[in-house]
């Protein structure tokens, strides 16, 4: 994985981030919006909903029909705001509609605390951990379990699978990087279908089989991270 990184950074570069960590919760919900659609798109519905509710705790009392209307953009909105609504009322019942409680927690713990909100998975919990609370952990969507897979850092059947067996030994310092440029791996170069694999950095020690190395193309450059930019 140390290699890989490297590689990686050689070729994408040092992944900015914001000298800020955003609010966990603030992080949490960016994230449930990030699900199955653009970070440009999901970041429309972010700002949408902070530019509407001065603190989330007014969205206790929001119907939730009318945050599926403010979040439309961002697709699946009856999905994310059902999940949003959810997060906010389980969050007031336990007295403070806040996140900082899991800063206390282990890795293992907080991600057994943000799972057991409905709609709430591995990913996005482990999203949480990277991006809001600066921890070693390395999240994994459906572009870091194509590309781990593929390239033989792993093998396994699912992102939650992949997700553990990548994390259970994972080098110290790496996870931002690591992710980050993972992912623009995938959105650019190692697509599902048809992989540009004659431009990847990586094309000497992937492990995938069926490499298409007359395909050169670079793909269109995608560097906007949504989770990079929630603080800002």
């Amino acid at each position: 994985m140390i290699t890989v990184n490297k590689i990686l950074i050689n070729h994408f570069g040092v992944p900015e981030r914001s000298k800020k960590l955003p609010d966990p919760l603030d992080l949490l919900i960016a994230t449930i919006l990030s699900q199955n659609t653009n970070d440009n798109n999901s970041y429309k519905a972010f700002r949408s909903l902070k530019n509407k509710y001065k603190s989330w705790d007014e969205l206790l009392h929001e119907k939730r029909s009318v945050i599926e209307k403010i979040i439309r953009v961002a697709g699946l909105a009856l999905q994310k705001s059902s999940a949003i609504k959810n997060l906010i009322t389980e969050l007031d019942k336990r007295g403070n509609i806040s996140l900082n409680f899991i800063q206390k927690f282990n890795n293992e713990k907080a991600i057994e605390e943000l799972t057991s909100f409905k709609g709430i998975g591995v990913k996005t919990a482990s999203c949480v951990l990277l991006f809001a609370l600066d921890r070693n952990v390395c999240p994994v969507d459906t572009h870091v379990h194509r590309t781990t897979n593929r390239i033989g850092i792993v093998s396994a059947k699912t992102p939650d699978k992949t997700f553990y067996a990548l994390n259970k030994n994972f080098p110290d310092g790496i996870a931002h990087s690591f992710h980050t440029n993972l992912i623009r791996l995938g959105r650019e170069i190692c697509k599902p279908a048809k992989p540009n694999c004659g431009a990847c950095p990586l094309a000497e020690i992937c492990k995938y089989p069926n490499k298409n190395l007359d395909n050169t193309s670079t793909g269109k450059k995608r560097d906007f991270m949504l989770l990079d930019n929630v603080g800002t």
